[in-house]
């Protein structure tokens, strides 16, 4: 079968990439596409990379690339709307650009012409908010069945009822979707293993660290990131710092951005990294950073949630925490005693390379799109 995968990316990674490697806008629509998939940001093409050795014609769409976007438009003779090259020089001066990018119509365009000239079997969305239901719409006669995965805040319905099957690492959304009368099932996302291959030997040289966003979609997790920096010695990396107010202790602690395989090594340094859940995810354990830290060998001090334990033997490969005083002694506990931390890393590790992969996660994904669409058709 033929898929098609849709994805967005952070539009201050993408800004950041072509600030640092200028001479990438130059290139050709293909060599964009193969440095911005080398850097790994977000599941970069471990699902089609796998999908292929599986026996699929799988193809990446990074959608709200505008270089990239108007690149493949140029050389393939496809002509759209101007609002996009009109709004091209900001792309380079703004940090974050914002995800009101991604409704640009030049931008739109572009993907549709990608996608109706590659008339795949499966479309498959990895931002259930990029294409607007009129696009949908002009999809359907090309495109066999529309799937979308999601692990944020639902968009509005009308965004939803344009898909057939929508997949979920949350695992109370499968209901709710279900309600409104939209196929759903519970999909885990995981870790691709090639990430071990580039990053080669790390070493630990960050005792604690929280890497991740601050948004207002993590509102809660802030007040305990603020208690930690206070009490113990965790460093932070990442995006959202400067939403802070100036006196927060995260700001004198906080090391930046990191993307793609920076985060990943910022994890790999670290003999512990901190975990929390977006608000949205409620009391279930779903998120990257779960596989991401244990996947690269750090011990991963999550919150607690109802169903971690059908993900990981907690105490044994993960640890858990239910309040900042806890997540703070565990902390402390483990830095006191490095080699019971490191084997509780090393046990995360192997069950996340044995039973977490995207290797394994595409054995799975496969029979499901498979059987919707036989439904379907």
């Amino acid at each position: 079968m033929k898929i098609t995968i849709l994805d967005t990316y952070y539009p201050a990674f993408l800004t950041n990439h072509y600030l640092n490697v200028p001479e990438t806008g130059k290139q050709s629509y293909s060599q964009q596409m193969i440095q911005l998939l080398d850097q790994c940001f977000g599941t970069s093409d471990f699902y089609s990379r796998h999908l292929n050795a599986l026996g699929w014609e799988a193809q990446d769409l990074i959608v709200n690339c505008l270089p990239l976007q108007e690149t493949w438009a140029r050389e393939n003779g496809i002509r759209f709307s101007s609002v996009a090259l009109r709004v091209r020089p900001r792309f380079f001066r703004l940090p974050l650009l914002g995800r009101w990018l991604a409704s640009l119509p030049g931008l739109v365009e572009i993907a549709t012409a990608q996608i109706i000239r590659n008339k795949p079997d499966v479309l498959y969305c990895q931002d259930l908010s990029f294409l607007p239901p009129s696009a949908m719409a002009k999809l359907r006669p090309h495109v066999g069945m529309i799937v979308g995965q999601i692990a944020c805040p639902l968009p509005p319905s009308a965004f939803l009822q344009s898909y057939d099957l929508i997949l979920t690492s949350f695992p109370h959304f499968v209901p709710r979707l279900r309600d409104m009368g939209i196929a759903s099932e519970y999909f885990r996302i995981g870790f691709d293993t090639r990430i071990l291959e580039k990053l080669g030997k790390v070493d630990k040289n960050v005792d604690a660290s929280f890497v991740g966003g601050i948004s207002r979609h993590h509102g809660k997790a802030v007040p305990v990131l603020e208690y930690l920096a206070e009490k113990t010695p965790i460093e932070f990396f990442g995006y959202g710092s400067d939403s802070l107010p100036p006196n927060s202790p995260i700001r004198r602690k906080h090391h930046g951005e990191v993307w793609g395989l920076d985060m990943y090594r910022s994890l790999a340094r670290s003999k512990i990294t901190l975990n929390r859940h977006i608000n949205v995810a409620e009391n279930n354990a779903n998120n990257m950073r779960l596989y991401e830290a244990t996947g690269v060998g750090a011990l991963l001090l999550t919150d607690r949630k109802d169903n971690l334990g059908e993900l990981f033997d907690v105490g044994r490969e993960v640890v858990a925490y239910s309040t900042q005083e806890e997540a703070a002694e565990l902390i402390t506990y483990f830095l006191a005693h490095p080699e019971e931390a490191a084997a509780i890393a090393a046990a995360g590790q192997r069950r996340t390379l044995s039973e977490h992969t995207y290797e394994q996660r595409m054995k799975e994904l496969a029979p499901i799109l498979q059987r919707h669409y036989r439904r379907k058709r």
